[in-house]
């Protein structure tokens, strides 16, 4: 720091800092936080963000296997051979009339995808865009997405990292755009989803 001006090599160093440590899965106690405008949701959730065991909820991880937990806002990834497991904080479903639980399978991987609202939620939203294009800023989807077998479910992107971590979505799963494109390598068509 000369006369008061901090350099542009230092701004470098703690900007990048800051954006390594926003695309690493948080850790529990690094969940914890008492911004209000969080409204406490990380601070109940925190305790239940945590490594789980593929064997509790999947029969084998053929293709691989997606679980993702609701309550706490969680979606764990283990690859065929269990060499590979990811966890990775989401946004989940506004409410429970939004979310569909059960098994299901990745049935299609999009690049850029294309985002049209559902009947449902133009319904909601009538001022909302028919269509948003793929690689657009404002692109609901993000960078990319797994579509499910389930009619408009999908575990996708977010431009908007707010969401992260709350219930924020109409019925989709979201993840940081980091997350998504290492998730989106990880995954098979056929992979095994289950949303608990």
């Amino acid at each position: 720091m000369k006369n008061g001006v901090i350099g542009r090599r230092a701004m470098l160093a703690a900007g990048g800092a800051l954006l390594a440590a926003r695309a690493l899965p948080a850790r529990a106690q690094d969940l914890e936080t008492t911004d209000p405008g969080v409204e406490g949701v990380l601070r109940h959730n925190a305790s239940s963000f945590r490594m789980l065991d593929w064997k509790s909820y999947f029969d084998n991880t053929r293709n691989g296997a997606i679980l993702v937990d609701i309550t706490s806002r969680a979606l764990h990834f283990w690859s065929e051979d269990q060499s590979i497991y990811r966890l990775y904080p989401t946004s989940v479903p506004l409410s429970k009339d939004l979310t569909r639980l059960g098994r299901t399978e990745v049935v299609q991987k999009v690049v850029n995808p294309t985002w049209r609202p559902t009947p449902a939620m133009k319904e909601r939203n009538p001022e909302w865009p028919d269509v948003v294009a793929g690689g657009a800023p404002d692109n609901p989807l993000g960078v990319r997405a797994l579509y499910l077998s389930w009619t408009y479910y999908r575990i996708h992107g977010t431009h908007d990292t707010r969401k992260i971590g709350r219930k924020s979505s109409n019925g989709c799963i979201g993840l940081y755009n980091e997350h998504i494109l290492e998730l989106f390598d990880y995954a098979k068509i056929g992979t095994q989803v289950l949303l608990i």
